[in-house]
């Protein structure tokens, strides 16, 4: 007769490692168009009175200021989840729909405000919030990291809170717009900075600035610690708009960090565990 044997585990009455999914979180009804955020959290037990205050995550997904998908990272946010964090996974309007710059800097602006507003609801810290962007989400990043409480991307909704972050992680983000605009518009492929600015470059050119991280970067003021990651193969944002900003903020005495990642592209195989666990340790030092 085969030996019986019962394996027994402890159970975890912090639920500690766990997460819940939180779907579909309305934040804002900007120009009548609802946007909503997934969340992901710490999995608590609800009978427990005492709540623990979270460090947040805002995270955006690149899309070229388009419609982010805000599914795409979910299996590696849950892991953030898991470590303690609050994190919400955003969107914006599309300017395809009528939406031109500055909207997906003012909609990431209100999502921040939006969750400080709810912070007691969903166990944040207020003062620990980390905004992390892909692509054009990286852009955003940078720019929410530069302009904290600019009364130019303030919107009514929830007004009276800030909108500034603690942290700021971009990976393969474009930094000067104007730049890249000139190198589009020398082609045969339809510009999409137009689209972006709401009509001819000529006519924008200071939006087109404003939207240039490195290009509003200022001496004197106080920035919050900021990560840039890039792959050096990366064919849609070139690698040197990374190392360019990274070098502008270190000679503007400003904390900020760099890691490149050899023979990555633009998204895909830039993705890998290790880089997950430098972004973690970088969020955890500086929130």
């Amino acid at each position: 007769m085969m030996k019986r044997k019962i394996k027994t585990l402890n159970y975890n009455p912090a639920l500690k490692g766990m997460a819940a999914f939180v779907p579909d979180v309305v934040f804002s009804n900007a120009g009548g168009v609802e946007l909503k955020m997934q969340m992901i959290k710490p999995w608590e037990d609800q009978d427990n009175p005492v709540k623990q205050k979270r460090p947040l995550i805002v995270f955006l997904q690149g899309s070229a200021w388009t419609f982010p998908d805000v599914n795409y990272e979910i299996p590696q946010l849950a892991e953030f989840a898991r470590k303690g964090y609050v994190v919400a996974t955003i969107t914006h309007r599309n300017y395809q729909d009528g939406y031109p710059a500055p909207a997906f800097l003012q909609d990431a602006k209100t999502a921040i405000r939006f969750l400080r507003k709810n912070a007691d609801e969903y166990n944040i810290d207020p003062n620990r919030i980390c905004f992390w962007g892909t692509s054009s989400g990286g852009n955003t990043a940078l720019l929410v990291a530069l302009t904290g409480d600019d009364p130019r991307y303030k919107t009514e909704e929830y007004a009276e809170h800030s909108d500034s972050v603690k942290v700021a992680v971009a990976c393969f983000g474009p930094t000067n717009l104007v730049r890249l605009a000139k190198i589009v518009a020398e082609s045969d492929e339809p510009s999409l900075f137009e689209g972006l600015a709401g009509g001819k470059l000529s006519d924008h050119m200071e939006l087109i600035e404003d939207l240039s991280p490195i290009l509003i970067l200022k001496k004197n003021r106080e920035y919050p610690p900021i990560l840039l990651l890039h792959g050096d193969a990366d064919m849609l944002v070139p690698y040197d708009e990374s190392v360019n900003m990274y070098n502008a903020l270190l000679d503007g005495g400003y904390d900020a960090e760099m890691i490149r990642v050899k023979n990555a592209p633009h998204e895909h195989s830039f993705w890998s565990p290790e880089l997950i666990d430098v972004i973690a340790d970088f969020i955890e030092r500086k929130i």
